[in-house]
């Protein structure tokens, strides 16, 4: 078994286009682009790289992430709650079925893994 290194992945090249949000809140939407890294014995685990532009979208995805922030900034603000800051270096942890809103003012590149829904 080999293990993957994406060497500067903060600066990586040849991320894919995911077009936009599903959920946009600002025009233009904020356009979103990634690589999905395949990690054997993951299961139904996803991870990878993933940037966003500048704008405002909800979250939808009912899903538990761990995501380590690699450049810019932005907020979260969860529903019912107060705007949470986020920058370069910094690593947050969604619970399942955290609701809310991006506000991303610097182009924003992760690190990402999205857990499986329980079955």
């Amino acid at each position: 078994m080999s293990i993957t290194i994406l060497s500067q992945s903060a600066v990586i090249g040849g991320l894919q286009d995911q077009g936009t949000p599903a959920r946009p809140l600002s025009s233009p939407p904020p356009q979103l682009s990634g690589i999905e890294v395949d990690l054997a014995g993951a299961g139904d685990n996803h991870s990878g790289i993933w940037e966003c532009e500048p704008g405002q979208f909800e979250r939808h995805l009912p899903n538990a992430e761990v995501m380590h922030i690699l450049t810019g900034a932005g907020s979260f603000t969860p529903t019912g709650g107060a705007a949470q800051q986020f920058r370069a270096g910094d690593t947050l942890f969604f619970p399942a079925n955290t609701t809310g809103v991006w506000d991303v003012r610097e182009k924003l590149r992760k690190v990402y893994v999205v857990m499986a829904l329980p079955a």
